[in-house]
C-alpha cells in the first residue's frame, strides 16, 4: 500500500488494517501506518514505542494469539489533527504451554492524525484469565 493510498484511509481502516498485519505478525509491516514518535500504553501500563515491542511482549505471554474484531468504532467530532478510534473484540490462540483459549476481551484506543497512528492504548483480560490458571484468583 503505497503512502497516497494510506493518507486515503479512514482512520477506522487505518486502525483496521494495522491490526490485521500485527497480529500476522508483521510489526515490519504495521510501521507503514505508524507516525514517527508513537506512544503504546500496552496492558498494565506497559510504555512501548514499536510495533515489534507490542509482538515481542505477546511472543512471551502467548504461543500465539490474534484478534476477533467485533466493532471499530470512531469517536465523533473527530479532525484530520486527531481522531479517536476504538477496536473492540475478542482474543483467542494459545498460551505457552499450548492451551488454546479464546473470548479473551479486548479494548484498544488508538488516536489517528493524519492517517497515521500517533497513541495505541491496550486492555485485555489476560492478565485475570492468568492468574485464574496460577490458582490465584477465580472469575
Amino acid at each position: 500500500m503505497s503512502e497516497a493510498s494510506l493518507q486515503s484511509l479512514s482512520p477506522a481502516r487505518v486502525v483496521d488494517e494495522f491490526l490485521r498485519i500485527i497480529m500476522i505478525p508483521d510489526p515490519a509491516g504495521a510501521r507503514r501506518f505508524v507516525a514517527p514518535g508513537l506512544r503504546i500504553r500496552f496492558t498494565g501500563g506497559r510504555a512501548m514505542s514499536d510495533p515489534a515491542e507490542c509482538s515481542a511482549f505477546n511472543a512471551t505471554r502467548y504461543r500465539w494469539v490474534k484478534k476477533r474484531i467485533e466493532c471499530t468504532e470512531t469517536v465523533a467530532g473527530g479532525s484530520a489533527a486527531a481522531t479517536v478510534v476504538y477496536s473492540i473484540g475478542t482474543l483467542y490462540g494459545e498460551w505457552p504451554d499450548g492451551t488454546p483459549f479464546e473470548g479473551n476481551r479486548y479494548v484498544d484506543r488508538y488516536v489517528v492524525s493524519h492517517g497515521l497512528i500517533t497513541l495505541m492504548e491496550v486492555w485485555n483480560d489476560s492478565a485475570e484469565w492468568l492468574l485464574v490458571r496460577a490458582g490465584l484468583e477465580t472469575l
